[in-house]
């Protein structure tokens, strides 16, 4: 069947369509694809049943056992897509191999596609809560994040094999092993698969009601050590140095920045000092978690957590500030408000609504942006409660989301975005 071409100007124009707050006015539909509709429809039983199997894997970042299962499951299946299949060292030791599965075709658009099968959950989480449905919601560690946008990929994948889609130049799908912690053992490899891309296709969670994603926050932790000295408890604690004291004194300094909102946030993650419970901590840390929507604000964050480790209320202690960054913030851009225009088309054209909006969830569409690839993030399953034990997925979302990938697919494989400008 000969497909309708969407161009960018196209999707320009239909971005007039979307409301800063993510609310949509109705958008100018593409006419509904019954054909891949109905495909859509008839992989959802295989597809929640790869997700049960898939989410029924411990795979917490570092758990290299579980990231092999994994990519046992899915490998075999990519393979008989007609795709070429290699395994990706981690760039870190104690990661599991990276997988890259390419497509060659007959057309125009080089699409990378990047989901992370790695999850924030520790060994023997699935004993605890394995994988269930209701009537609305499917449950367990990593069904959204972001295991429900793997199968959505790959099943994306499946309809155009089976019929029989060719017009794209390469489909290039990343399945990478460390986004949780920032993409430590993927970022050089994410660096070189985007310079054979046109365009990057995220498949981390779609945000309620109904969204996908144009604006990401940048993630950098600071950690402020501090060095004191030990003492006995009980005998001479005037003789210690209390590395602990001095640490809330030093968080208490540094709490100036907001907590919650759209804008730059520091939050207060992890806490240690001490060793013994008679002995006067000689040591103490602590990790800030900084989300930023520019690049300057790290360096505003950074200006005010070196000045206040210059004043110490306890004598004798040394603070020392550093910083480990993740991902650079997603801009909002012109070049994925029309991707984002693209996409509310396909939606418009099932009679649904496709909102826009942002959050602040690092992920690796910033890289792609700023090597100045085009990307659109949120495009796997609805869902919410990530990184906790409520985490679930919206199984009213499963079968447009995955006709809207399909399609968007189909789209740049014939008419690919310009880079960004």
């Amino acid at each position: 069947m000969r497909l309708r071409l969407f161009t960018a100007a196209a999707a320009v124009a239909l971005m007039a369509c979307a409301s800063a707050s993510g609310a949509t006015r109705p958008a100018k539909a593409a006419p509904r694809d019954a054909k891949v509709w109905a495909a859509a429809e008839a992989a959802r039983p295989a597809q929640l049943e790869l997700l049960k199997q898939l989410v029924d894997i411990d795979s917490g970042t570092g758990d290299v056992e579980g990231g092999r299962k994994m990519a046992a499951v899915l490998i075999p299946r990519l393979k008989a897509l007609g795709m070429t299949v290699e395994t990706v060292p981690a760039e870190q030791p104690g990661l599991p191999d990276n997988v890259v599965a390419r497509l060659a075709g007959t057309g125009k658009g080089r699409i990378l596609m990047i989901g992370h099968i790695d999850t924030v959950f520790g060994p023997g989480t699935v004993a605890q809560r394995p994988f269930r449905m209701d009537a609305q919601k499917a449950y367990g560690p990593g069904v959204d994040d972001e295991k429900g946008g793997v199968v959505e990929g790959l099943y994306a994948l499946q309809i155009l094999h089976d019929i029989g889609f060719r017009n794209f130049k390469q489909i290039t799908f990343l399945m990478e092993t460390s986004e949780e912690r920032g993409s430590p053992g993927t970022q050089k490899l994410i660096g070189r698969l985007l310079k054979d891309a046109d365009v990057e296709l995220n498949l981390e969670p779609g945000d309620p009601p109904d969204m996908v994603t144009i604006w990401r926050k940048g993630s950098t932790t600071f950690h402020i050590d501090v060095k004191g000295r030990a003492a006995h408890a009980g005998v001479d604690p005037q003789d210690g140095r209390n590395a602990a004291v001095e640490l809330i004194h030093q968080i208490q300094a540094d709490d100036v920045f907001p907590k919650s909102g759209d804008g730059l946030t520091a939050n207060l993650t992890l806490m240690s000092a001490g060793a013994r419970d008679n002995i006067i901590p000689e040591e103490a840390h602590a990790a800030i978690n900084v989300r930023i929507r520019t690049p300057d604000q790290i360096a505003q964050v950074q200006s005010v957590y070196v000045k206040n480790a210059r004043t110490t209320l306890i004598p004798d202690t040394t603070v020392t500030v550093s910083s480990q960054g993740a991902f650079p913030p997603l801009p909002s851009n012109p070049a994925t408000d029309a991707l984002a225009a693209r996409a509310q088309a396909f939606y418009a054209g099932l009679g649904l609504k496709l909102g826009t909006g942002g959050n602040g969830g690092a992920s690796e569409s910033a890289l792609a942006a700023a090597a100045g690839v085009p990307a659109l993030d949120g495009l796997g399953p609805v869902g919410g409660g990530f990184h906790s034990e409520k985490e679930y997925l919206e199984l009213s979302t499963l079968t447009p989301r995955l006709y809207m990938l399909t399609k968007l697919v189909q789209s740049l494989g014939e008419d690919p975005p310009p880079p960004m400008k």
